[in-house]
C-alpha cells in the first residue's frame, strides 16, 4: 500500500472501537518501545553503572558525550530516506529493512556492552555505547517516518500518543527494569536482558505493512539556469532559515539563545544524578523505584500541568514559570547531597526535578512549535530541536571536572544560576510566538486589509499561546519527533 494511499484517503470521524481493530496501532506501541528502550542505556542507567563501578566521576562526565548521536540524527536522516538496506530492503521495504537493521545493530551493541568490565574495558564499553546510541538514533528517525506513512491525519494523533506510551514503557523497562536485574543479578545480565527485548521490536518490524514499497519521491522541477540539487537545497534548507530571519528580525539572534539556554540546566546536571546518589549511599533498588520508576509519573503529570497552564494562562507565563522552576528545580539535588540515603529525601528530590522538568519541557516545546511558519515548520522546528539539546549536551562533559574541583552541592546550585539569563531572555523574547498568533488571527478576521495583508507573511499556527492540542498531531506535547524527557538520573 503506497503512502498516498493512506494520506489521500478521505478523513473520516475516529472511533474508540477503530483502536482495538486496527493493527497499526498495537505494532506502533511495540515499535515505540523499540525506540526508547536504548536510550536511558546509554543515558541514566549508564551513568549509574558507571558510578557503581567506581569509574572516576570526570570519565562519566565525558561519557555523556557518547549520546550526541541522539542529537545530530538530523544530519544523516535524508540518508534514510534515499537509500536501501542492501538485501533487506528488497524483501522486506526500505523503511521495514532500515527497522531491521538498526534494532538487530543495537542488540548486538547492548550485547557487546554487558561483556565489557568497565574496570578493565572502560573504552570498550565506551565503543559499545557509541554504537547504541547512532544505531538507536537512526532507528528514531526510520520509525517516525513509517508512522508518518503508515496512517492519515485523522490517526496521527492516536499513532503519536501510543507511541509516547511505548516509549514511556521502555524508559520504565530500561530504568527501573535494568537496575533491578543489575542489583539481583549483575550489569552483564541487566544488559544481555534489555538486548533481547529489542526483539519486540523487530516482531513489530517484520509484522508492520510495508507502505514505501511504492514510493517515488518526486523531484521537483528546476529552474533552467539552476541545478535541481541546487534549487532543492535552497528550498528545503535556506529559504527556511531565511524566513526566519526576515521575520524575526535582529530578535532572532536572541531566541536561538534563549532556546539554547532554556533547559541547559537539566542537561548538565542529569549527567551528575547518579553519581551523587551513589556517593550519598542509595541502592540500585532505591534508585530504581523512586527515580526511573516513580519519577517518571511525576514527569507525566509535569507536562499534564504544563499543558494545562498554557491553555489557562498562555505561552508566555508558562514559558517564564517553566525557565525559573526547570532551573531552580536544581537546588533539591544540592539539599539532598548534604544528608544521608533517607529515600524520602530522595524521593522529595525527584518529585521536585521531574515534575519542574517536564513543566519547563513542554512550555519550551510549545514555544519553539510557535516561532515556525506555515510551509517551513518541519525544517525550522528541527533547527530548534537540535539547537536546545545540543549546547547544554556539550557542555554537560565537564560537570565531572566542576563536581570533582567544589562538590555536589556548589555544581548543582551553578547549574541552577543558570537560569537567571535565562528568565531575562524569557522576558524579552518570550512574546515572540504570542505576537505572531495576534498577526495571524487579524489576517483571518479582516483578510482584506492592506495591513492584515502584510500580516500574512509572519502569521502564527498557534492562536493564543499553546496547549497540549497545539503541537499538531501529537497529543503527548512532543512536536515533530520530539521525544519525553526521561526521568533524572
Amino acid at each position: 500500500m503506497a503512502s498516498s494511499d493512506v494520506t489521500d484517503a478521505p478523513r473520516r470521524r475516529l472511533h474508540l472501537r477503530d483502536i482495538g481493530r486496527d493493527p497499526r496501532i498495537l505494532l506502533m506501541l511495540a515499535l515505540g518501545f523499540s525506540s526508547g528502550l536504548p536510550l536511558l542505556l546509554v543515558l541514566g542507567t549508564f551513568s549509574t553503572r558507571l558510578a557503581y563501578s567506581n569509574v572516576d566521576i570526570k570519565a562519566i562526565g565525558l561519557f555523556s558525550y557518547l549520546a550526541l548521536p541522539y542529537t545530530l540524527k538530523f544530519l544523516w536522516a535524508p540518508i534514510i530516506d534515499r537509500f536501501d538496506v542492501p538485501g533487506l530492503s528488497r524483501v522486506l521495504g526500505r523503511r521495514r529493512g532500515w527497522m531491521i537493521a538498526t534494532q538487530a545493530a543495537v542488540a548486538v551493541a547492548l550485547a557487546l556492552m554487558a561483556s565489557a568490565d568497565p574496570g578493565t574495558s572502560l573504552a570498550l564499553l565506551g565503543l559499545g555505547a557509541f554504537l547504541v546510541a547512532i544505531c538507536a538514533a537512526t532507528q528514531d528517525v526510520v520509525i517516525d517516518g513509517w508512522r508518518i506513512d503508515a496512517a492519515g491525519t485523522d490517526l496521527q494523533g492516536v499513532m503519536a500518543a501510543t507511541s509516547n506510551l511505548g516509549y514511556r514503557l521502555a524508559l520504565m523497562s530500561a530504568g527501573a527494569g535494568a537496575l533491578f536485574i543489575a542489583s539481583a543479578y549483575g550489569w552483564s545480565v541487566a544488559y544481555l536482558s534489555m538486548a533481547a527485548l529489542m526483539g519486540v521490536g523487530m516482531v513489530a518490524a517484520l509484522l508492520a505493512p510495508a507502505y514505501d514499497r511504492a514510493i517515488t519521491a518526486p523531484v521537483p522541477a528546476a529552474p533552467a539556469d539552476v541545478s535541481t540539487k541546487a534549487w532543492t537545497f535552497r528550498s528545503a534548507v535556506l529559504e527556511p532559515l531565511t524566513e526566519l530571519h526576515t521575520r524575526l528580525g535582529a530578535s532572532l539572534w536572541a531566541i536561538l539563545i534563549l532556546v539554547a539556554f532554556y533547559r541547559m540546566p537539566d542537561f548538565i546536571s542529569g549527567v551528575m544524578a547518579s553519581p551523587l546518589y551513589k556517593t550519598v549511599g542509595f541502592t540500585l533498588v532505591d534508585i530504581g523505584f523512586v527515580s526511573k520508576l516513580y519519577g517518571i509519573w511525576v514527569g507525566i503529570a509535569g507536562a499534564f500541568v504544563g499543558g494545562w497552564a498554557m491553555t489557562r494562562y498562555g505561552l508566555f507565563p508558562t514559558l517564564v514559570v517553566g525557565a525559573f522552576l526547570g532551573a531552580a528545580s536544581n537546588l533539591a539535588f544540592s539539599w539532598l547531597s548534604f544528608g544521608g540515603p533517607e529515600v524520602w529525601r530522595l524521593t522529595a528530590a525527584i518529585s521536585i526535578d521531574n515534575f519542574c522538568g517536564s513543566f519547563a519541557g513542554m512550555a519550551l516545546i510549545a514555544y519553539m512549535s510557535s516561532l515556525t511558519a506555515p510551509g517551513f515548520a518541519a525544517t525550522q522546528y528541527a533547527l530548534f530541536s537540535s539547537l536546545y539539546a545540543l549546547p547544554g549536551k556539550l557542555v554537560a562533559g565537564t560537570s565531572g571536572f566542576i563536581v570533582a574541583a567544589y562538590g555536589y552541592p556548589v555544581f548543582f546550585a551553578l547549574t541552577a544560576a543558570v537560569g537567571i539569563p535565562v528568565v531575562v531572555l524569557c522576558l524579552f523574547v518570550g512574546r515572540a510566538g504570542e505576537r505572531r498568533a495576534a498577526a495571524a488571527e487579524t489576517v483571518a478576521a479582516d483578510p482584506v486589509r492592506p495591513e492584515a495583508a502584510a500580516g500574512d507573511e509572519i502569521g502564527g499556527n498557534h492562536p493564543r499561546g499553546l496547549g497540549l492540542a497545539s503541537t499538531g498531531n501529537n497529543p503527548a506535547g512532543t512536536a515533530q519527533t520530539g521525544r519525553p524527557r526521561p526521568a533524572h538520573g
